[in-house]
């Protein structure tokens, strides 16, 4: 079984190649740019290192979100297309869940993993790795304030893991007295999808979309300009 995953939850769009679960090539690439695409061909690259053909995956990944709108959507897009493309089974992920898997050298324990929401607030939800490396979610995701994911980590007594740029702002609003608890930086990967099986969901492929979390500026914008909401077509 080769399966190629890939996941743009964040500003970075992370791509692995695994054959039965073992990482054969991996790869990263910046998402942020106007003129340029760049995911497509981190995933090229990822196959022509692991040397397997687009006709040779049995399965395609993607991280499902929340997470930065358009790149989500980017990653959506190539994922549906070489699922289409090959033949190959569509499979989803919790983006959220790619934080506390992709990082190889996490001990086993409860951890609460975070990615930016913008305004103020966090993505975050509750997991437990396992002492062989595998990943079960123990709560939903749940959109709100930044303050509120340390609340949570004390609660759990669970390390906080995300992205160090999302950890800084959690503890900036944790206050003077810095975070309560551990924090771990770790940005989602999709070579987490080795530790997830029991998490991976079949994905329609014309239907699916990936979970953005919330709706995305520019329709914010829009709808507080018109008053009224976006037209679905």
């Amino acid at each position: 079984m080769i399966t190629l995953a890939l996941d743009a939850s964040t500003y970075v769009g992370t791509v692995a190649v695994l054959r039965d679960g073992r990482l054969l090539a991996q790869g990263e690439t910046a998402m942020r740019g106007r003129d340029v695409e760049r995911l497509m061909p981190a995933v090229a690259q990822a196959l022509d290192g692991a040397g397997v053909a687009v006709g040779d995956l049995s399965h395609v990944v993607c991280g499902d979100g929340p997470g930065s709108f358009t790149s989500l959507r980017i990653a959506a897009s190539i994922a549906k297309g070489i699922a289409m493309g090959s033949g190959a089974v569509l499979l989803r992920v919790s983006s959220l869940a790619l934080i506390p898997a992709g990082a190889a050298d996490l001990a086993a324990g409860p951890y609460v993993a975070v990615l930016d929401a913008l305004r103020g607030e966090a993505y975050f939800q509750r997991f437990r790795r396992g002492n062989s490396g595998e990943v079960a979610a123990e709560s939903r995701y749940y959109l709100g304030p930044l303050e509120a994911v340390a609340g949570l980590a004390v609660e759990q007594r669970a390390c906080i893991v995300g992205p160090q740029e999302v950890l800084d702002l959690v503890a900036a609003a944790a206050g003077s007295g810095g975070l309560p608890v551990e924090a771990v930086a770790v940005a989602p990967h999709a070579r987490g999808v080795a530790a997830l099986g029991s998490m991976l969901e079949t994905a329609d492929l014309a239907a699916w979309e990936p979970r953005y979390g919330r709706l995305a500026e520019a329709q914010v914008k829009w709808e507080a300009e018109h008053g009224r909401p976006l037209p679905a077509s």
